[in-house]
């Protein structure tokens, strides 16, 4: 009787061992926990983006305010009358001279 119980100890105590250390039982399903986790943040990010860019979306087809503001900022343009001034910050007007290919020596 006594060598029956040991044998059983010896199979829970291998059963539990192999449930804690090997790579398909608690570790596993900790490891994929947490990628459930992250991938539920990466998602959770991704919808917000897609409600931003379907409120853009629907801006654009219904008015001509975010029309109006892309053309002034992405391409400069100006309403009639309006005069457009450029400033120019005098560090990257110094680099684009030193950038700028050297006259041939005459």
């Amino acid at each position: 009787m006594r060598a029956v119980i040991l044998i059983l100890l010896a199979l829970v105590l291998l059963l539990q061992v192999r449930l804690w250390v090997s790579d398909s039982g608690y570790r596993a399903a900790w490891r994929l926990e947490n990628q459930v986790a992250a991938q539920q943040g990466r998602n959770e990010a991704l919808r917000e983006r897609n409600r931003a860019l379907a409120a853009e979306v629907e801006d654009l087809k219904t008015g001509t305010d975010a029309v109006e503001e892309i053309a002034r900022s992405e391409l400069g343009m100006t309403r009639a009358g309006e005069t457009l001034f450029q400033v120019i910050d005098p560090a990257e007007d110094e680099l684009d001279a030193l950038d700028a290919p050297a006259e041939p020596a005459r």
